[in-house]
């Protein structure tokens, strides 16, 4: 089956103030996503949480000479990427269906083909 990214892109200053409570109802949605995903026939291979900005490091002029590690290089970007899913389904109609029920209620998610060389 065809494999997708769906990357989730939320404002990550909504979840500063979050109480126990509202996580855990986040954290349900998200697994709420993942058992809708597999009864609908998909699978999620992969699936990750990402610590907050100001725990990244930003390069710029990667394999080259003058590579750097730079500030944030989008300072005023509010909505940021906070995780993901990697995700089988059995066509791009299927991959929306799972893309529209996965939780990013500060945000939006995205959605993309894994794109898939032949190893030979």
């Amino acid at each position: 089956m065809p494999k997708y990214l769906i990357t989730i892109v939320e404002n990550e200053d909504a979840y500063t103030d979050t109480d126990d409570a509202d996580f855990g109802a986040v954290m349900q949605m998200h697994g709420d996503f993942a058992e809708s995903v597999a009864k609908a026939g998909g699978e999620v291979l992969g699936g990750e949480a990402l610590q907050p900005v100001p725990t990244a490091t930003f390069l710029r002029n990667t394999r080259t000479n003058d590579v750097a590690v730079v500030d944030n290089p989008l300072p005023d970007v509010k909505e940021v990427l906070g995780g993901y899913y990697l995700v089988s389904a059995k066509d791009d109609a299927q991959a929306l269906e799972f893309a529209k029920l996965c939780p990013a209620p500060q945000g939006y998610v995205e959605l993309r083909p894994v794109w898939e060389f032949d190893a030979s």
